[in-house]
């Protein structure tokens, strides 16, 4: 009959859309992250974990993008892959730029801002961050319109984030962000508490009195000798807690599930990622009153502690509940597919 079609067969629904000749979501993620690659082959040296030292958490934004993107099924056309391509140029030239008195032009603005000479790497790389999520977000945009956020939201709100814990860290180091510093002393109660606990249960790691907490201040008495520790809020994992929660609830506002589950995990990683940050604090607690009280060596410790704890810790906790909606899912699908009676035709 005229206005009919045939139905596709099994093959021609399970054949993924291509663009010129490639897996449509593999192109898509290759460009998406090839600015990262371009720094990653170039400045090789600039890949460290420390959260305000280096461009680590480019690697992880790479994960997030290619996490939600590959294996996507949705058609691009090849004009706007090619703007995004276009854009990716772009971005690559701004780091291929940076050597070339790019990056003396951005240290000397952030100078005649008032940003501290001590700080004023946690300005330069919040503009690495700001130009990979400009460029992320408007190729999200350009590729699945105004339902990008739906797609693949992750990767760009990481970044954002990123840049936005940099630039508070640039404007405000130390103590000077009151709000962001009134968890540390409790932090530092609970370090106190847990470290005089192993000293007088566990085993010797100290003399005398271990650990003491006044405000932000910790001092230490370790079997290496006396060891003194002021902490601010992004020591704290303050910046941890503000990635994490933009990262989640990108990751719950494209999950069509019913809010309280999304409440409930969000309450469940929250309470994980303060759980991480007390953790943190006392391994490094720990590695000044067990491994050394040599300044340098806990610092370089200390450098990559958080990432190395937290940023695992968000990409496991996302999987877990990745998979368990997804069998919750293919679990009511089957109870529905059980129960949906057999029609038959006159």
């Amino acid at each position: 009959m005229s206005g009919d079609r045939a139905a596709p067969s099994p093959s021609q629904q399970a054949a993924a859309p291509t663009i010129f000749g490639i897996n449509s979501s593999v192109a898509v993620t290759l460009v998406l992250i090839s600015p990262i690659i371009f720094t990653l082959v170039v400045y090789p040296d600039s890949f460290n974990l420390s959260w305000n030292e280096g461009r680590g958490g480019f690697i992880f934004a790479m994960a997030f993008i290619a996490a939600e993107l590959v294996g996507v099924r949705q058609p691009v056309s090849k004009r706007k892959f090619l703007v995004v391509a276009g854009l990716a140029a772009l971005t690559i030239g701004y780091f291929a730029a940076l050597p070339y008195g790019l990056h003396d032009s951005i240290r000397d603005t952030g100078l005649s801002y008032g940003i501290r000479s001590e700080v004023i790497g946690s300005w330069m790389f919040m503009w690495d961050f700001v130009v990979m999520a400009l460029f992320v977000g408007a190729s999200l945009v350009v590729l699945f319109g105004k339902k990008w956020y739906k797609i693949a939201p992750a990767g760009a709100i990481y970044l954002a984030g990123s840049a936005v814990i940099l630039s508070l860290d640039a404007f405000f180091p130390y103590d000077t962000l009151g709000p962001l510093q009134i968890i540390v002393p409790a932090y530092l109660q609970i370090d106190q508490a847990v470290i005089r606990f192993i000293d007088t249960n566990i085993m010797d790691i100290g003399k005398g009195v271990v650990a003491t907490a006044r405000g932000n201040l910790l001092v230490l008495n370790g079997l290496h000798g006396p060891f003194a520790l002021q902490v601010f809020w992004p020591s704290a994992g303050v910046h941890s807690m503000i990635i994490y929660t933009l990262v989640m609830l990108a990751f719950l506002l494209k999950m069509e599930i019913p809010l309280k589950r999304k409440l409930i995990y969000f309450a469940i990683g929250t309470l994980g990622t303060v759980a991480v940050n007390v953790v943190r604090i006392i391994s490094l607690t720990m590695y000044a009153l067990i491994v050394t009280a040599n300044p340098r060596e806990w610092e370089a410790f200390h450098s990559v502690a958080g990432e190395i704890m937290f940023l695992p810790w968000l990409g496991i906790y996302l999987g877990i509940v990745m998979y368990t909606e997804g069998r919750r899912l293919r679990r009511m699908r089957q109870q529905q597919a059980s129960t949906t009676p057999s029609s038959t035709s006159p």
